[in-house]
């Protein structure tokens, strides 16, 4: 199986050509070289590798980056989607398209609507959410009047070793071992109240392998761990295992407009369509990401 990865140097690509390549696929990564903003240069990546299937991962992906850069959030999310599976009918009409969306769609839920499913409203409540959303939109729309084959993937958060620390989980990991390193008694974080579902992120690309092979064209996926977890409980995980000594204080402007307050999704959809389900638990996700960490 030849595969083209958009946004493969992320850190979700790097995992899913490591596990593409484990299983048996040849991987292509594109990245900053091939724009996906700009068609003429996805189409000849696409002419040069002819993928089976294709991973579209490349994204701007920061909630809170997207309240200062909303169009573009807009015009990297939704047009490079649109250019990609233009691109595609063009040149490999019968590739596969794995179109990676988020599951902040959702927006901002009640404890009496979870767990989340396919068909709960979609309502996003931020300019990164919005731009997912639309970008969703226009698969379906490759689906219903091109016949493409897509589908779409709504990840849960994730983590795993080599995630950036613009997200929540390394950023606590790495001020933790910052602070440890020199001697400093606190940390400054944001609002650890919110509850999330988190999956490892080598479990989440072994999803998206099989819903290349198992997923139905133009239908939607949660992956998802199906339990939620406070950061408050994940922060004291991680500063038991690097400094119990350390103090967390709450820095004000580590808060973001609009917050989500819990999210918890229903695997059941992929696990029926592909026999999915996660194996790797949040201790040894954090463990992982703390030696990695202190690795570099």
């Amino acid at each position: 199986m030849r595969a083209l990865i958009t946004g493969g140097q992320g850190f979700v690509g790097r995992h899913l050509a490591q596990h593409l390549g484990g299983s048996g696929d040849e991987v292509t990564v594109a990245d900053r070289e091939v724009d996906v903003t700009n068609r003429g240069a996805l189409a000849g990546a696409l002419a040069r590798t002819r993928p089976d299937v294709i991973y579209h991962l490349a994204a701007m992906t920061s909630v809170a980056d997207s309240w200062s850069r909303p169009a573009e959030y807009t015009r990297v999310n939704v047009l490079g989607t649109a250019n990609l599976l233009d691109a595609a009918h063009e040149v490999v009409p019968e590739a596969r398209v794995v179109v990676v969306s988020s599951a902040e769609v959702y927006g901002v839920v009640r404890e009496d609507q979870l767990p989340l499913r396919e068909d709960s409203p979609a309502v996003p409540a931020n300019p990164y959410s919005t731009s997912k959303l639309e970008a969703e939109l226009v698969a379906r729309e490759a689906v219903r009047h091109r016949h493409q084959w897509v589908v779409i993937a709504r990840p849960f958060n994730h983590i795993g070793p080599g995630q950036s620390t613009s997200f929540v989980v390394p950023a606590l990991v790495r001020r933790m071992l910052d602070a440890t390193a020199t001697g400093m008694h606190f940390i400054m974080v944001g609002d650890l109240s919110t509850r999330r579902d988190f999956s490892d992120v080598r479990d989440v690309v072994r999803a998206y392998r099989q819903l290349s092979e198992w997923g139905r064209p133009g239908e939607v996926y949660n992956v998802a761990s199906g339990h939620d977890v406070a950061l408050s409980d994940v922060a004291e995980e991680i500063r038991r295992r690097i400094n119990p000594g350390l103090e967390m204080l709450v820095d004000p402007s580590l808060l973001r407009p609009v917050e989500v307050p819990v999210s918890r999704g229903s695997f059941d959809k992929l696990h029926e369509a592909t026999g999915w389900e996660p194996l790797i638990t949040l201790a040894t996700s954090l463990d992982d990401v703390i030696a990695a960490q202190r690795a570099h």
